[in-house]
């Protein structure tokens, strides 16, 4: 028979690792009586560990939420994810983090074994102590996760991508994160429709409102409808030019969420671009390293030619540096 104490750690790691356990089950795992199971539970109550028990045929344990958190038995992958997360967090999309998951890695790498802190090693990356441009408050995230588990309504002020504000009520249903960005999706009450809301630009109201029957989410799921949401973005305007280059040149160049490519005669082919403003559609366009002529909409031709003066001005600094005496 193990030893009390290995058989405790073991008893914590199967509560840990399973939500439900019958005593009996437990019994077999560990070669004990179910008395003995019984005894060793009480054990990790007294030091700190809720498990929670029920009677009867379908009973057992259950190890349940404490006042305070208790130690966590982890294996080794469990122990690298939770570390290359905490890592992560660190210069991550959420304000708010940072300071305390650098305390958390710190105490985590005092108690791993070097086998488990050779690999974190060797998945290191820098950090940064640069807050992301749309970085979300923790508290702020934490609220919004909340109203969603709980089917609250939630009020909020929210900045449009212009400026404005205004004041919104939801029924929020799921957080969807994109890239360094979270989005909350909701049924808008005033709309009597879905949307999503950028997370960093709203500003709950508490006390949240009253409690919500789910409706089905719309096709696809969250996440989906998200994507939809952002692609629409990124793609406010349209412009159609011609290159001077073959389609086979240009393909591997452009992906097909933001562009589609026609071949024309004479080694040339069109391409249709989305984006988010003729201005950032003319800073793409040097991308290409080959000549081209707008042919729609006549607005980029303007935006073509403050950009030519733009890098014109730049040019000319480039040169005055060549020029310049180093004693000057």
């Amino acid at each position: 028979m193990q030893e009390t104490s290995a058989r405790l750690l073991k008893l914590l790691s199967l509560l840990q690792a399973r939500r439900d356990w019958a005593g009996s089950d437990l019994a077999d795992r560990l070669n004990i009586t179910p008395r003995t199971v019984r005894r060793d539970v009480d054990k990790l109550r007294k030091i700190g560990y809720p498990v929670n028990a029920t009677a009867g045929v379908g009973g057992g344990y259950q190890l349940g939420a404490g006042a305070e958190m208790p130690p966590l038995l982890l294996d080794d992958d469990e122990a690298l994810a939770v570390a290359f997360g905490l890592q992560s967090a660190a210069g991550g999309s959420v304000a708010g983090i940072g300071e305390a998951s650098l305390r958390a890695l710190t105490k985590l790498r005092q108690v791993m074994p070097s086998r488990i802190r050779h690999r974190l090693d060797a998945l290191r990356i820098d950090v940064v102590e640069r807050q992301a441009a749309s970085a979300v408050d923790a508290a702020i995230l934490s609220t919004v996760a909340g109203v969603c588990h709980n089917h609250e309504r939630l009020r909020f002020d929210y900045r449009t991508h212009d400026g404005s504000e205004a004041r919104r009520e939801v029924e929020p249903y799921s957080l969807v994160r994109s890239g360094a960005r979270w989005y909350l999706l909701g049924w808008d009450l005033m709309r009597e429709d879905w949307r999503s809301f950028r997370v960093d630009r709203l500003e709950p109201k508490i006390p949240t409102g009253p409690r919500f029957t789910p409706r089905e989410l719309p096709e696809g799921g969250a996440a989906a409808f998200v994507a939809k949401g952002i692609d629409r973005t990124f793609n406010q305007v349209q412009v159609r030019v011609r290159l001077h280059a073959p389609i086979e040149t240009i393909s591997p160049m452009v992906d097909e969420r933001w562009g589609t490519l026609e071949s024309e005669d004479g080694g040339t082919c069109a391409i249709v671009l989305g984006g988010d403003s003729l201005t950032s559609i003319a800073q793409w366009l040097a991308a290409f390293d080959t000549d081209f002529v707008v042919l729609d909409p006549p607005e980029l031709r303007d935006e073509c030619l403050r950009m030519a003066e733009r890098h014109t001005m730049i040019s000319a600094r480039y040169l005055a540096s060549t020029r310049a005496s180093p004693s000057a």
